[in-house]
């Protein structure tokens, strides 16, 4: 069976609005990843859950599963050993961050936390690294998956934003919170 392919026409437009006038990126296309730390955590459009001083953590806008996260440095960089030690402690401070509001706002049975460094590992952008964080349910491959080959997200990006800023830890409430606080710190 091969792979089936659903039109998303959507995609075309946030790619061109993202990637609009960067040279930083693959193929001269702009750097998405740089446009998310830019942005503003107010801004629902954006879907930046959280930043803090030099780590943003925003929804992917193409999930695996709702509330599926990326957690960035804030500075153009591609391989973890290139991050300075500060960067590197604020960078996994909100890996764990993201982990905890993923566990409050969506109850799963597990959570992927993960890195592609280097396109042969299945970077996009690996000119900018960023860690994924999605929750995961035991019974999460249905019937659209194994047999259609296709994913059926539940909820809006707009919903997976509210879910995730309002689980994400505080200073004052959330072990192992990233450096700043919560939502918009």
């Amino acid at each position: 069976m091969s792979l089936e392919h659903l039109w998303a026409g959507w995609r075309s437009e946030y790619i061109d609005r993202v990637t609009a006038g960067r040279t930083d990126a693959p193929e001269g296309g702009g750097c998405v990843m740089c446009r998310l730390v830019a942005a503003s955590p107010d801004d629902p459009d954006a879907h930046v859950v959280w930043q803090g001083p030099g780590v943003t953590a925003a929804l992917n806008a193409f999930p695996y599963t709702s509330g599926h996260l990326m957690v960035m440095p804030e500075r153009h960089v591609g391989n973890l050993e290139d991050l300075t030690p500060d960067e590197t402690q604020r960078l996994w401070a909100a890996v764990t961050g993201a982990v905890v509001a993923v566990k409050a706002a969506y109850r799963p049975d597990g959570v992927n936390a993960g890195i592609n460094l280097g396109h042969a590992a299945g970077a996009g952008i690996p000119g900018h690294l960023h860690v994924h964080v999605l929750p995961r349910w035991a019974a999460d491959t249905n019937f659209m998956t194994s047999v259609a080959e296709a994913r059926v997200l539940p909820e809006a990006l707009g919903v997976s934003w509210q879910k995730l800023r309002s689980a994400w830890p505080t200073a004052a409430g959330g072990a192992g919170a990233p450096p700043g606080g919560g939502a918009g710190a």
